[in-house]
């Protein structure tokens, strides 16, 4: 099995942060970790600092690579800097992308 992860610490959310699963919107300071198995792709949250990680709206998403999941992760980091209550975007190479 291949398998891969990223994390982004700091990332400060635009207005209106990002949607999470379990406690609805999250602002401010975050941690963003990503991990890629099984052709799949988890997106988390986290308030920087602290120790429970939320899942964001719309993870997991299918990530046919490891490149793909890195450049989702990127495009999660900047959706969150965004802000308007983010959500994971579709993945850069998926059909609904084009």
């Amino acid at each position: 099995m291949d398998w891969a992860s990223w994390t982004t610490l700091g990332v400060l959310t635009g207005r209106g942060g990002v949607l999470t699963e379990e406690v609805g919107v999250l602002t401010g300071d975050l941690t963003v970790h990503t991990t890629w198995a099984d052709s799949e792709a988890r997106i988390a949250v986290q308030y920087s600092g602290a120790s429970d990680w939320f899942t964001m709206s719309g993870s997991p998403v299918p990530s046919p690579s490891e490149s793909d999941s890195r450049d989702l992760h990127d495009a999660v980091v900047a959706a969150i800097r965004e802000g308007g209550a983010a959500t994971v975007p579709s993945p850069p190479h998926s059909p609904s992308a084009q």
